[in-house]
């Protein structure tokens, strides 16, 4: 499984962690989301299905947060 780490900035609530695990979950090939609200990072575990640029495409959909 790889793994990708981002930080970043502006998730306020367990709301917006939802939203993000949710939108994350939907993906083909993620098999793990971890959103840390006081660390200001998302980690996710994936196969080969699927790549870094739709994950992080995904995250900036949402509209919760900015990457630092």
């Amino acid at each position: 499984m790889n793994r990708v780490h981002y930080k970043v900035i502006g998730l306020q609530n367990s709301t917006e962690k939802t939203q993000i695990k949710n939108a994350l979950d939907k993906i083909d090939g993620v098999q793990m989301v971890n959103v840390d609200l006081g660390r200001g990072s998302i980690e996710v575990g994936y196969n080969d299905s699927t790549g870094e640029e739709e994950i992080r495409q995904t995250i900036e959909h949402t509209g919760c947060c900015k990457f630092k």
